[in-house]
């Protein structure tokens, strides 16, 4: 009671705060992002119905491709971006070591998962990784352990294409991933990769994401979301402001107005799990645990990581 009573405090405050500013002017606000085009045009769209005469330009591509355009831009001294919108935090951890993005706290900060955020950047929304299998489970896989088998067909996404992927090779580490390798599972490109390899019957199970697996079963497909022992994964979908944007006011109302009651409504209403507590959203199983992973300490780990994880993989 006491975190939902401060969760809708926080959303009250903001209520007001939004209200109350008028900033930013007719200036453009340009938001690189990597999250997905309906998620990104509805919180837009509420956005500039709540902000009459806000302009915003959105350039949306695959994490790959807008790190790659960070990237050039940074090298030419000339960052486009006022505000990043990543799916997961792996990147956002080293543009804040570098010093790319401004330290500033929304007024939702108190709110959010201490987990989900860093001094520049925030949450917006969670992901989950979880076991994908057959209608009804017929494996009946409970927990995570139960993918090292050598009798059952396994898919897992690659942690070098998808952040995600890499999440779980940071929380499990390199002796499950090993495991794996010796019980014959199967290195696919990507969670959605590994949801069609599960519904085609090429696989029995895989890890993935909840979203991935929940969205194709809602089409038809014959998949079903086993959240397994001990937990199901976290990964937080961070939004942060390019430090000395030129337009930091309207960028602070625009992630103000992310993590409030309207646009994290926005968030649930295309699927994903909002970040603050008692926004409607996708149902989770009672008694599902959830952890996140320990990023800072991934992040230090990431080269090792992934080196060792090519020796067992190769590439």
């Amino acid at each position: 009671m006491f975190l939902r009573a401060r969760v809708w405090a926080v959303l009250g405050a903001l209520a007001v705060l939004a209200a109350a500013c008028g900033g930013g002017g007719g200036e453009t606000l340009t938001i690189y992002t990597s999250v997905t085009q309906a998620t990104v045009d509805a919180v837009v769209t509420d956005f500039e119905e709540a902000n009459p005469g806000a302009s915003i330009e959105v350039f949306r591509a695959p994490t790959g491709e807008v790190t790659a355009r960070i990237a050039a831009e940074r090298r030419n001294g000339d960052p486009g971006a006022d505000v990043i919108w990543l799916t997961d935090p792996l990147s956002m951890y080293q543009y804040q070591s570098d010093g790319l993005l401004a330290a500033w706290e929304p007024a939702a900060a108190a709110a959010l998962p201490p987990a989900a955020s860093g001094p520049a950047f925030w949450g917006t929304r969670v992901l989950y990784l979880v076991v994908v299998a057959a209608p009804g489970n017929p494996e009946s896989i409970t927990e995570w352990q139960d993918l090292v088998d050598p009798s059952l067909a396994v898919a897992f996404p690659d942690p070098r294409f998808a952040g995600s992927a890499f999440a779980a090779l940071g929380y499990f580490g390199l002796e499950f991933f090993g495991d794996l390798n010796a019980a014959g599972a199967v290195q696919v490109p990507s969670p959605g990769d590994v949801v069609t390899g599960v519904a085609e019957g090429r696989f029995a199970a895989g890890i993935t994401l909840e979203f991935s697996a929940r969205t194709a079963a809602e089409k038809g497909s014959p998949v079903e979301v086993v959240w397994p022992r001990p937990a199901a994964v976290a990964i937080s979908s961070p939004i942060a402001i390019v430090d000395g944007a030129g337009s930091e006011v309207r960028a602070r109302d625009f992630i103000e107005h992310v993590l409030s009651e309207s646009g994290q409504t926005a968030i649930g209403a295309t699927g994903w799990s909002p970040i603050l507590a008692g926004i409607p959203g996708p149902v989770i199983p009672a008694g599902v645990d959830i952890v996140y992973p320990e990023w800072d300490v991934i992040i230090e780990q990431q080269e090792d990581l992934i080196d060792g994880y090519a020796s067992l993989f190769g590439g």
